[in-house]
This record gives structure tokens, sequence and C-alpha cells, in this order.
């Protein structure tokens, strides 16, 4: 976030610069919106274009692509324009040596001009403004706290035995589809063993209990 808002107050300074250099002095006084655009590529000359037709439509074509660059956040769009205005000034600066011999510079003014300067400067705030920017993240560039903070999803029926999310194999886990058999709670002994009848007490056995419980022969 601080990233967005420092390289998109870089490329904003910038494009602002490259917009105002050439309604100031470029060479010997000439101002820099007195140059053709197609001069860049023929040569110089004393003629001065229209209004369409002169460098500052190209400075601001780089400030439009600056300024969609910053709200949509794309670092290749700020970048493209800090290009094209570096690309436009380092051209002007070829032409210009070419048609006068060199390029020198004056305090009286006669040699380059600060709107150069301002040119050159605006270039570089955009470059600069397109590399401190973070541009914008996509699905797959969460944060770590953002991909840690989400929940282990439960496993499918095809692997029970993967739960909890530490991958150690847990508990078998029934896949029958009947109920699991229940324990014998009962731990006394058999019923049976109650009403089985004790050798020699029975009717008929020719003997009786006595007083102390013994039978009587």
């Amino acid at each position: 976030m601080i990233r967005n808002v420092l390289g998109s107050v870089l490329a904003l300074t910038g494009a602002a610069a490259a917009v105002l250099s050439p309604f100031r002095d470029w060479y010997d006084g000439r101002l820099g919106r007195h140059y053709r655009v197609d001069e860049l590529f023929t040569g110089i000359t004393a003629g001065r274009p229209g209004p369409l037709g002169s460098i500052l439509v190209a400075f601001l074509f780089s400030a439009l692509l600056a300024v969609v660059g910053v709200v949509v956040r794309s670092r290749l769009l700020v970048a493209s324009a800090g290009v094209v205005v570096l690309g436009f000034t380092v051209l002007w600066m070829v032409r210009q040596g070419e048609s006068v011999g060199s390029l020198t510079v004056a305090g009286d003014g006669s040699g380059l001009g600060w709107g150069v300067a301002g040119a050159a400067a605006g270039g570089v705030l955009l470059l600069a403004g397109a590399a401190v920017m973070s541009g914008r993240r996509g699905a797959g560039h969460r944060s770590v706290h953002e991909r840690h903070d989400r929940p282990y999803a439960a496993p499918g029926s095809e692997n029970p035995d993967t739960w909890p999310p530490t991958q150690e194999p847990g508990p078998s886990v029934q896949t029958s589809t009947l109920p699991e058999p229940e324990p014998e709670l009962y731990t006394g002994p058999d019923p049976a063993e109650r009403h089985r009848p004790v050798p020699g007490s029975g009717p008929g056995s020719g003997s009786a209990p006595g007083a102390d419980g013994r039978p009587q022969g």
C-alpha cells in the first residue's frame, strides 16, 4: 500500500514536469512547444508547428499513460510513459546537436534551457515511480498470513485417514455399510448356569438335606 502511494506520487510528479517542460526554454530561448515532432526524426528547422504538431503532444500522451497507470496500478503503463518522455528528450538532444554542431550550457540562456532539464527529470521520476510501485496483487499473490488463516478443508471419503491436517495416519475408519458391532457389556456368569440342576439334589434322589444343609443318607 505504501509503495503504491509513494510510486504514484513520483509518477504524477514526473508527468507534471514532463507536460510543463515544453512551455520553458529548451535551447537559445526557443520553447519546447516550438519544435515539431517530425523534426526529431528529420532534423531541426526554424519553423514553428501548430498546436497538434509540437513535441507537447507526445508529452501529453505520456502524461495520460502515467495517469491511467496510477489509477489501475499498472507499473508497465507508468514505465512506458517514462520511456516515451526520456526517448523524445534524448532524440531531441541528438537532432539539436546535429543542427548546431554541439550542445552547450551557458549562464545567459544561449545554450540548453531548463525545459530540457524538466523533461529529463520528468522521465526519470516516471521510471522511479514504476520501480517503487508494487502493482496490483492477483489472486495467487496473497500474503503469508492470509494463506495461513484459511481453515483446512475436511478430507473426502477417498482419504478418510488424513484428518487432522498433520497428514499423520489416524485411527481406522469403519468403511462397511453395516453398523459396527457393539461389545458385550455383561461380565457375570452365564444365566443358563442358574437353572442347571445340582447333581443329587433333585426329587427321588433318596436323601433329604438336614438342618445343616447336608444330605442325610
